[in-house]
């Protein structure tokens, strides 16, 4: 493996980076709302205590002006400790008269600017100090009165506030990425040791795993891990199966094959070795056609699904079998035909793979060729739903259509050479294809018919 990779990012670290970044963000997200929500209720709750002291000053003040003149009050801060805990400096009060001379005023509210048309709320900065100022005009204009308090005070209090929540959620956060650890190392303990289960097993251990404790984020993988057992462990079979019988059935032709070329080598009769040569001829072909079918079954059992679709037609594909099959029927004497439907019907309509259903036809036809009575005839019918092949021979015993598509199981009698495959071949395809194989014998109950279609069975079948 090559050291130059980048080395994979674990989830579990994955995890913590997302926390690690979406957790701090997500809290200053909070503290900014937190912080705009308390801005509001303290000014809010200052404001108001603002109208308040101005509206105190001026009912003082009528009072003082209904028993008299109004003089200059200067108000004086309290001894000291007076005040407790109080800062006298965050707050103003200041008072004037309609032509702006001072009526009352505190050592803060001396800075006071008067503002003969000012009312209301008023920010402000007086000598490098913010100051919110509420102005409040008297009805008949003889007075003027300001109540003011710094903005520091205001943000004192909201990063007072604020600061209850900052500071223990910053002692917390390494104890909230330690449980975090914790918690995702927990959470990804199924993948470990579904990882250690695999890494503990064999090269031949296709066993599946087990999804009893298996979360449901991972019962997708884990259920397609354990298809996937199940088809490399089918394919295994298959394999063996084919090995298996490929040695058992190619050990016979082998040994008659060079049994016959040890004949003809050294035998002097040229009759003696003419019959050789004629029997080593017959094996070798034998063997080719064993060969071919062989690898024919192994190509359509490991197919899991069509190559390739397409609507089939029909025409070429029986006009190659027939081609095909025809120095076979010449020999022995069979009548090929193909009955079509009438028009506008359409000869068993199907989205497959012509190849393979060549295939599937050519072994239909060789077989009903091969096991007919010579003389006789071998006729392909088509129907809307089916295709029939039919010959003219004896119906089969009901113990042979029983084992019919076993490997490498022929008829007993048979002169004619085989391998004991097509049956098996053709049942594949015709899965593959969506379609049934079923064996009888015609309505009258004479001759062989093998029926390829969607559904049903051969009427006379025994």
């Amino acid at each position: 493996m090559s050291s130059g990779g980048r080395r994979p990012q674990s989830l579990q670290r994955r995890l913590l980076l997302a926390l690690l970044v979406a957790a701090p963000l997500l809290w200053a997200i909070t503290v900014g709302v937190a912080t705009d929500s308390a801005q509001t209720e303290v000014d809010e709750m200052f404001d108001g205590e603002l109208i308040r002291m101005a509206g105190s000053v001026h009912g003082a003040l009528s009072g003082i002006a209904a028993k008299g003149e109004l003089t200059e009050i200067e108000l004086k801060p309290p001894a000291l400790g007076g005040t407790g805990a109080a800062k006298m400096e965050d707050m103003a009060l200041a008072a004037w008269d309609a032509d702006g001379k001072p009526l009352l005023y505190d050592p803060e509210g001396a800075r006071l600017p008067w503002r003969r048309d000012a009312s209301g709320f008023v920010d402000m900065t007086l000598d490098g100090i913010s100051w919110r100022v509420y102005y409040q005009q008297a009805a008949d204009g003889r007075w003027c009165v300001a109540a003011a308090q710094r903005h520091e005070e205001r943000d004192e209090l909201i990063w007072g506030l604020l600061s209850g929540q900052l500071v223990p959620w910053l002692l917390m956060l390494p104890a909230l990425m330690l449980a975090l650890a914790w918690a995702s190392r927990r959470a990804l303990e199924p993948v470990r040791r579904i990882a250690g289960e695999l890494e503990g097993r064999d090269a031949e251990s296709l066993r599946p795993l087990p999804l009893g404790e298996t979360p449901a984020e991972l019962l997708p993988i884990v259920g397609a891990m354990n298809a996937l057992f199940e088809r490399i462990e089918a394919t295994r079979q298959r394999e063996r199966r084919f090995t298996a019988d490929a040695a058992h059935e190619l050990r016979t032709p082998l040994a008659l094959l060079r049994a016959q070329w040890d004949v003809a080598r050294n035998t002097a009769d040229p009759a003696e070795r003419a019959h050789a040569e004629g029997r080593l001829e017959a094996g070798i072909a034998r063997m080719d056609r064993l060969v071919s079918q062989m690898l024919a079954l192994s190509r359509v059992e490991a197919a899991e699904g069509l190559p390739r679709h397409r609507l089939v037609d029909w025409t070429p594909i029986v006009g190659q079998v027939m081609s095909d099959t025809l120095p076979l029927a010449e020999r022995r004497r069979i009548e090929l035909g193909c009955d079509w439907p009438e028009p506008p019907a359409r000869p068993l309509p199907l989205d497959g793979d012509p190849a393979l259903l060549e295939i599937l036809l050519r072994n239909l036809v060789d077989n009903a060729t091969r096991y007919a009575p010579e003389g006789g005839s071998v006729t392909v019918v088509f129907e809307p739903d089916a295709l029939r092949v039919e010959n003219d021979g004896p119906p089969l015993a009901p113990e042979l259509l029983q084992r019919l598509g076993e490997r490498f199981r022929r008829p007993e009698g048979q002169a004619e050479t085989g391998s004991g495959l097509g049956v098996s071949i053709v049942q594949r395809i015709a899965v593959l294809h969506g379609l049934q194989l079923s064996y009888g014998a015609r309505a009258d109950g004479t001759g062989v018919v093998a029926r390829v279609g969607r559904g049903g069975r051969v009427g006379a079948e025994g």
